[in-house]
Parts: structure tokens; sequence; C-alpha cells
């Protein structure tokens, strides 16, 4: 045992030039910062290692300093395989200045190519990333012109097409537990997730590389029953003892005893202020039916869960988040990811595998520009890479979608006074678009797939249809041409059968969902008529 554990800057002075090396992590969670860090420290001071390629599923960093921002140096990687960027900025810098080979891939697609990698297969074949950009029809999932080499086939099978994911060697794996035994042997019973570690550890030892695991303590014989050790001691080479500092459970969380199964919490009770997301968050949860099993997506999405405790809905329906919680109530921030009082929590290539399976009822997303043919762009806005994470495996898998967002992007100003909404001030970026920069979501795929497809803003809904987005609701008090059509780029269909949106979106009360609904404009006249004057208007809907 004495000879697997290093010092960081042993570990990190063993990784070769040109190495691939795959990291483990979503967010903060589960990632090797110890591990990382001192990697970083060596290129800065000797200049190696270098012209690594890197290979990793989920966004791993702060937006800042910590995570795989530890490796946005120039030449310090070569090449990056990546699900999400957004959280890696000085990376994402790389690869739009053309500096570093950059694909951005599915995360669930990576998550599932570490597993084939591992079991010597070519590669991953899948249905996910079809008529996206990802698809080599579009531009195979490369974000730069410096990156010419295609690691995505089109092929035709059964008469069906499909995208075909390259195997490629992976030579080093940066992971992270909380105990090691005397073997090697890895449990995680402070980590909030295991992710994919298995599948990387997997993976690197089949491929004759070299598996690193950061650590907060070491043992001489676990405790836990061996079903509780997640990296079997047979795949560790080495194990470097973590300061607490690099060792967070999560990058907002030094230690969340809910989020492991230690104790289970009282459901927070703290109210949210009435605004956008809010109002947002209230009309998507009015769309959640009981029994589902959801995804939310992060950001605005995450709005969902806060409602739906202040509701008291959250044991009406499972939600999930992709790196593997199901069940309980999902963080949020830079504790996304990690779940409190979750029924279960499973590895994150299985819950792909669920995933893209179709095994989602609905799943809420976030809306970050669209067109008339109801694509959606999440993934690359000019000078921002952001990147698809699972957006793509959600998204192409699952019957109902709900994207979520703000009508206009950047600050604006909103007024709810007397239980109706009103602009003072739209934000300076348009979201409906003639056309978008990047297709995560295709639209009309969908609309092949018979799927249903719904945008929820703060002031209107519309509905995917085959001729267009189609106007359903509208909130009160908003006027149609000046508030929605003149901050549009292209006309969507308007009938005179679109509803008002229910008015308890806009009251600072409990909604009193046991009566749910939007309904016709010449019925909302009557009710608003006797609801301007009426002291409750709970009792006026229940009436």
């Amino acid at each position: 045992m004495s000879e697997r554990i290093l010092s960081a800057e042993h570990a990190a002075a063993l990784i070769p030039n040109n190495a691939t090396l795959a990291t483990a992590g979503f967010i903060g969670i589960g990632f090797a910062e110890t591990l990382a860090k001192a990697i970083e420290q060596r290129f800065l001071t000797s200049g190696h290692p270098a012209q690594l390629k890197l290979v990793y599923a989920a966004g791993q960093g702060d937006g800042k300093t910590r995570g795989l921002n530890h490796f946005g140096h120039e030449g310090m990687v070569k090449r990056v395989i990546g699900g999400h960027w957004g959280l890696a900025p000085t990376l994402g810098k790389l690869a739009l200045d053309n500096k570093i080979e950059a694909y951005n891939l599915p995360q669930g697609v990576i998550c599932h190519l570490f597993r084939d990698i591992a079991a010597g297969k070519p590669g991953t074949l899948t249905h996910v990333g079809l008529n996206t950009f990802v698809d080599p029809l579009q531009s195979g999932g490369k974000v730069n012109t410096i990156t010419q080499e295609e690691i995505v086939e089109r092929l035709e099978l059964a008469g069906k097409p499909y995208l075909f994911y390259k195997a490629f060697p992976i030579d080093v794996a940066l992971l992270r537990g909380t105990t090691a035994d005397q073997h090697g042997n890895i449990t995680m019973e402070k980590e909030a997730l295991p992710l994919e570690a298995l599948a990387i550890a997997q993976a690197v030892k089949n491929s004759g590389g070299k598996v690193f695991v950061q650590v907060e303590r070491i043992t001489d014989r676990h405790q836990l029953s061996p079903d509780r050790v997640k990296i079997p001691g047979i795949l560790v080479d080495h194990i470097v003892l973590s300061e607490a500092e690099d060792h967070p459970q999560t990058f907002s969380e030094q230690y969340n005893p809910a989020y492991c199964g230690e104790i289970r919490t009282g459901r927070s009770l703290t109210q949210t202020p009435l605004c956008a997301r809010k109002i947002i968050g209230r009309r998507a949860l009015m769309e959640l039916r009981k029994g589902s099993v959801v995804n939310l997506g992060i950001g605005m999405p995450e709005m969902i869960a806060q409602v739906a405790a202040e509701e008291g809905r959250l044991d009406e329906f499972t939600l999930t988040v992709e790196p593997g919680g199901i069940g309980g109530e999902p963080a949020s921030g830079l504790s996304f990811g990690a779940v409190a009082n979750a029924d279960a929590i499973i590895d994150q290539p299985a819950q792909f595998d669920f995933y893209d399976g179709g095994g989602l009822d609905q799943a809420f997303l976030g809306l970050a520009e669209t067109c008339p043919n109801g694509h959606i762009n999440v993934s690359r806005f000019g000078p921002r890479l952001a990147g698809c994470g699972g957006f793509i495996n959600i998204t192409q898998n699952t019957k109902d979608l709900y994207f979520l967002g703000t009508f206009t992007s950047g600050e604006q100003a909103l007024e709810v006074k007397d239980h109706q909404l009103h602009i003072k001030q739209n934000g300076p970026i348009r979201k409906f678009l003639k056309a978008v920069e990047q297709i995560t979501f295709n639209g009309q795929y969908a609309l092949e797939k018979q799927q249903n497809v719904m945008f929820i803003t703060e002031r209107a809904i519309f509905r995917l249809t085959p001729a267009g987005l189609k106007l359903v609701e509208i909130a009160p008090g908003i006027d149609l041409q000046r508030d929605i059509l003149n901050l549009m780029d292209f006309t969507p269909i308007v009938e005179d059968d679109y509803l008002v949106m229910d008015p308890r979106l806009f009251n600072e009360g409990p909604m009193n969902l046991q009566h749910v609904g939007s309904m016709p404009m010449r019925h909302m006249r009557q009710i608003w008529k006797r609801m301007l004057d009426h002291p409750s208007p709970q009792d006026e809907f229940a009436a």
C-alpha cells in the first residue's frame, strides 16, 4: 500500500507528455482538484506535461479557476473532447482562439464511450446526436477550424441512421473517492455521486494506462460492505491524500450529509420572492403530471424544485438529474447534481442508459434561443462556448419537452401588480430569432418523432406545431404586439384561441394548485372583473 501512496507532486511528475487523460466530475462533485492543481503547477514550472489530450463528460469547474480551468494553458493541452465547456472558460478560450483541437459531444455519449473503451469495442453506436451540430451532416461536433479529424461517423443499419463515435485508448485517469484501504479499494461514502469513475478506471486500465485516485483518508481495512467499493483496488495504480480545501463535496459546500444519505433533512420552507424565474417555474410546475419521472436541467429549470417544495408537491413525481440522482430534492448553483434525501443514486452511464432508452416522461430544460422551426441553441453563442452537456441525450429521448427561459436575455425589469404582469424594461438580447447559431435541439426532428414541445416564458407560452411556433398563452397585463410580437424576429402563429395564463402565477402567496388551469380570454375577463375587489384570489378559483 505504501508504494501506491504518492504526494500530489510525485503523481503529477508521472504524467507523460502527449498522454490522453480522462477526468471524472460534475461541476465540482467528484473532481480531483488536488491532482489537477499539481499537474498545472508542474506545467507552469517546467513546461510538462505538454500536449495532453483531455477527455471528460460533464462540465467540471466553477466558471473561474477551479476544475478543468487548471488545464487552460497554451501548450498544456493539444486536444479536448468535452461534453460541457461553460464552466471551464480558460479551455473554452483556447478552443475559440484556435489554439487547440476541440470537440463538443453529448455528455451521455462520452460516458458510454468510456464504458465501450473499457470493453474493447471500436466505439459507441447510438442515435443520440442525429440532426444536431454533432451530426457529421452539420459540424460533427468540431468546435473550431483547426479541428479536422472526423471522430463521428453517420451510418445506416437496418434502414435507420445512427452515429458512431470512435473509441481511442486513454493513458491516465484522474478520479476521486473518500477512503482507500490497503489494497487500493476506493469507497465514496462522503461523495455526492459515483459518476463515471468506474467506467473511466476500467477504460484506462484496459488501455494499459495508469489510474490516479484522490482520497481524503486512508484505512487498513474498510468497515463498509464490499458493495460500497466503487473503484476496486485492481484498477487503482496510485493514491493521493488530499487536503480538505481541495476535496469539497461540491464547489459551494464543503460537506452536506444529506447528499450522501447520512441524514435526511426537512424540506426548505424558504419562500422565493416573486420574479420572472419564479413565474416560469410555477407555470412549468403546472405541467408536471402525478407519477411522472422527470429531468430538471441546470439553470432556470432548477426553480421548479423550489416551487414544488413551496406548493407541497414534491412527492407527486420523481425528479432525476443526469449524473445519477433519482428522487429527493436536487441542489442548485455550484452544488447542482447533488441530491438531498435521494431515493437512489446510480452511476452516470447507467442514468444515461435509462434516459437514452426513453425512460423519462417529462424534461424541463433551458431556453437560450430558438427560431421558427423550433430549433434550440444552448451550446454556442459567438465568443462564448457553453457546450451541450446532457441536453442532446435528454431532448432527443423524452416524449414531453419544456424549454424554460425569460422572453429576452439580459437585465430586464418587471412589475407584478393586481395579479398582472407589466414589462418596465426588456433585456437587450432577443431569444426568438430567424435562425439559431447552432442546432443543439432539432425541432423538426422532434416533430418527426412525435414529441410534444412547449416553450415557457414569463409572459408567453408557445407550442411547436408542424406549421411553426404557435402562441397558446399570454400573461395577464401583457400587450401582445408591444411585449411579444415586436420582440420576435419572426411572426409566430397567433389565433384567437390563445389563453390567458393563470393569474395565480402572479400572486405572492401559495397558488392552491388543486385547482389548476388556464382558461379562455372571455372567461378570464369575467374572472378578472370579480377578482379585482376580491380579498382572496385562491377563494375565487376554489369557488
